[in-house]
Formats: C-alpha cells, structure tokens, sequence
C-alpha cells in the first residue's frame, strides 16, 4: 500500500506564489514515486479565524470547513508544506490550520519548502517546525529552500529551479518516505 502524500500550498492571499511552487514540488514527488502526490490548497478550504467551540482534542468538528479540512489531514501519511515568509514569521494561514486539528496530524511527519527574498524564509521555517511539534508531527531536517524566488519564474509562469533545489526536494522527500514508513505503525 502506498503512503499519501500532501504538499499543502500554505499562502491564501491574491496573488500568491505558492501555487507555482507546489505545481513543480507535485510534478518533482510524483517523478520521485515513493508516494501517492496529492496537491492541497489551502485557500479552497475557506477556513475562517479558528472558529470551533470544541477544543480540536475531541474531534467532534461543528463546521463544515472543520470537516473538510480534517478529512484532508486525517487521510495523508506525510506533508510539505509551500510556504512564504510574513514578517519574520509563519502565514496566519499556517497558524490557523494547524489550530484547527489535533489528532489527524499525529505521529506524521513533514517536509518545508519555504520561499521568499534573500533569506529564503528560512524564518517562517523555524517556527512553523515548532508549531508542528505541538500538534505531533515531526518535521524532518531535510527542506527545500528558495531564496530570491522570483528569479526561477518563466516566461510561461511555470517555476523552474536549479539543481541544487531539484536535488534539495529528493532528498527530503526520500527522507521523508522514510520517516513516513517509520511512523505509520505509530498510528495503529
């Protein structure tokens, strides 16, 4: 049985890049084979400001959106997360979607892809590992970093790194199938 994996597009906001950069992640694992690629955006999911009178703990979600999003995270074994860097720190829109849930992240592991100007957000990186370990979810060391993004945008909008990015994303998500063989039994 293959693993699932979902490389979530963490930005939410009009004229996003993070789309562009998860289409090349997707294209890059589903090449890689060692899972079954599903692209999540989390902008389709509409989640408002943690709005769940229940503490996630429960699982007993009120709101269709809480439903929805659950599903999506209680179905994968892994994830990479695209994600920008907002004031030295984390999306709100990461924050808040992690919030939502609580055991649907368990014993799973993750990947960071993060982007942005000359630090890459690196930043945004850091704490969201933090924030991952919380809700038991280990993020792996192997990430991608892309520093100066907008220099690997084409002229037909598609995003096209270098090779050291290329190899950068094989070797976490080799690492990546690893941890998610490892934890799965974990999960019962």
């Amino acid at each position: 049985m293959s693993l699932k994996l979902n490389v979530i597009t963490v930005s939410t906001r009009p004229g996003r890049m993070g789309p562009k950069i998860a289409d090349w992640l997707v294209s890059v694992a589903r090449e890689h084979g060692a899972f079954d690629v599903v692209p999540v955006d989390l902008a389709s999911f509409d989640l408002p400001v943690f709005d769940e009178p229940k503490h996630p703990r429960l699982g007993q979600y009120e709101h269709a959106h809480t439903k929805r999003w659950a599903e999506s995270v209680g179905s994968a074994d892994a994830f990479v997360f695209v994600t920008p860097e907002y004031n030295y720190f984390a999306p709100p829109s990461f924050v808040n979607a992690v919030t939502y849930l609580s055991k649907e992240w368990a014993y799973k592991p993750a990947g960071l892809a993060s982007y942005g100007g000359v630090s890459a957000g690196l930043r945004a990186a850091q704490s969201e590992k933090q924030l991952l370990t919380t809700v038991k979810v280990m993020p792996i060391p192997e990430a991608v970093a892309i520093p100066m993004f907008a220099q690997f945008l084409r002229e037909d909008d598609s995003f096209q790194p270098n090779e050291p990015i290329v190899d950068g994303a094989k070797l976490m998500l080799s690492e990546l199938h690893r941890w998610a063989t490892a934890l799965k039994p974990m999960r019962g």
